[in-house]
């Protein structure tokens, strides 16, 4: 076995305590610079968030004051122009309210008047008939009058005018219009738009 000095082993021990100092402090360099690093990026993020915050503001603040621009500003005079424009358009409202409730009474009035004339097609009625054509080329009233009555009886067209609940009524009205020059003027009994008989005049 080789043989070694305790000079030379001293210094081999004091080579080695060197070295483990040596990697002790780069260990501790290691772990500075690792804590350095830490920190800037920690820095570096805090930094990026509160720019990123101020940008989006600022991008805020812009599209808010650019649309008080075009719009004329915000003041008081912008604020009360509103309030006139939503009390005008509450007047229109009503305007329009008032329109519909007239439309409303008037489809009433046709509804109504379209449930008599199928009540008048349902019961006997009478009327007083004026006229008779071969040919229906005379129109001498609408059929949406209620009071006016358009029959075909082979191979006659009938105008009657009036329509009553009773006999009664019909040949009062049949009297008068005698005396205006109607002389040829009947009462009739009809039912569902069909002439049942032709009554008695007095």
């Amino acid at each position: 076995m080789p043989f070694i000095e305790e000079s030379d082993l001293l210094e081999l021990h004091k080579d080695v305590d060197k070295a483990q100092i040596i990697n002790e402090r780069l260990l501790d360099q290691i772990k500075y610079k690792n804590k350095e690093l830490k920190k800037s990026k920690i820095q570096r993020n805090i930094f990026a968030g509160i720019t990123t915050f101020f940008l989006i503001g600022g991008l805020a603040f812009t599209s808010f004051t650019a649309g008080l621009s075009s719009s004329g500003g915000f003041n008081r005079k912008a604020s009360n122009d509103l309030v006139y424009t939503s009390i005008d358009s509450v007047d229109a409202i009503r305007t329009r309210l008032e329109s519909l409730k007239e439309q409303n009474e008037e489809l009433s009035l046709v509804k109504e008047f379209y449930l008599a004339k199928e009540f008048l097609q349902k019961e006997k009625i009478y009327s007083v008939q004026v006229k008779s054509f071969v040919d229906n080329n005379v129109t001498l009233a609408s059929e949406a009058l209620t009071n006016t009555l358009f029959v075909k009886t082979n191979p006659f067209y009938s105008y009657s005018l009036g329509n009553f609940e009773t006999l009664q009524e019909a040949q009062s009205f049949r009297k008068q219009l005698v005396d205006i020059g109607f002389g040829d003027a009947f009462v009739a009994s009809y039912q569902d738009g069909k002439r049942i008989q032709i009554e008695d005049p007095y």
